[in-house]
């Protein structure tokens, strides 16, 4: 087949990103790259923790590499020491504060790799809530496909191809490592360790079971759906009085001193005349 399928290119043209080659943003990180790349292996080195690391890209539904995330941690250090250290040059450093300048440079280079890492840490979290709020409707039609005689496997396939989310790409790769040959079984529980949230761990146990068991699977899928709905519940009532003792600040520190302020002023402006 080789001979035939030689000239056939791996990715669509179409589908591939076209970058501008005269774009000076492209000319810079082409000339920085060599520093930046040698930057985030002394990170990655210094740091450790790759497979910590990897786990979070996982859970944060980015596909890049360790490296690809020490380098991005190392451009936002070096840019914001670079950006630091360029100020004191112009500035306070040519006086004589050089020294202090340069500690100043290095605080913030510091600043920017906790950046990317606090940067991380709300996509993380940005799709923990997408797969929360996504669950309960998921759960439901894959109840729905499996109640009107679909096998597990069928009705997560059935919701791949007509969901679109955080959750459904979940299952889209757990559906195409089946279909490569992993057992449904280990592809389900490799979905729960990327996600992390429990609610995931019980639908991948609870699929399991009913694939190896033959238990019913509907009624599981039905209680963690409003098991997730509860909990959504319960969290927007807890934010709701959270928000509720935030608004007592302007009304306390705001509204009522202008308030006592309307209703005192003129009795002291007409004590102060008859005094007077």
């Amino acid at each position: 087949m080789l001979p035939y399928v030689r000239d056939v290119p791996s990715v669509a043209r179409s589908w591939r990103r076209e970058v501008r080659s005269d774009a000076a943003t492209t000319a810079l990180a082409a000339i920085t790259e060599p520093i930046r790349a040698r930057a985030g292996e002394l990170l990655g080195r210094v740091l450790g923790g790759s497979e910590l690391v990897r786990r979070r890209l996982d859970r944060a539904g980015d596909d890049s590499s360790v490296e690809r995330f020490r380098l991005s941690q190392a451009s936002y250090g070096m840019a914001a020491g670079g950006a630091v250290l360029v100020i004191g040059m112009v500035g306070p450093a040519r006086h004589g504060a050089a020294l202090g300048w340069l500690l100043l440079a290095c605080g913030a280079a510091i600043a920017g790799l906790v950046a990317r890492d606090m940067a991380l840490s709300r996509q993380i979290a940005r799709r923990d809530r997408q797969v929360l709020a996504e669950f309960p409707v998921v759960a439901d039609l894959i109840a729905l496909a499996v109640a009107a005689g679909e096998g597990p496997v069928g009705a997560v396939a059935r919701i791949v191809t007509t969901c679109r989310g955080a959750l459904a790409d979940d299952l889209a790769l757990v559906l195409a490592e089946s279909r490569t040959g992993v057992p449904i079984a280990t592809a389900l529980d490799a979905m729960a360790r990327r996600s992390g949230l429990p609610i995931v761990s019980r639908f991948a146990d609870g699929v399991v079971v009913a694939l190896e068991r033959g238990t019913p699977l509907v009624d599981v899928l039905v209680a963690q759906a409003a098991d997730v709905r509860d909990a959504a519940q319960r969290a927007l009532v807890e934010s709701g009085a959270r928000r509720e003792i935030a608004m007592m600040i302007p009304v306390v520190f705001l509204v009522l001193p202008v308030t006592l302020l309307f209703a005192f002023f003129p009795g002291v402006i007409g004590l102060n005349l008859m005094a007077s």
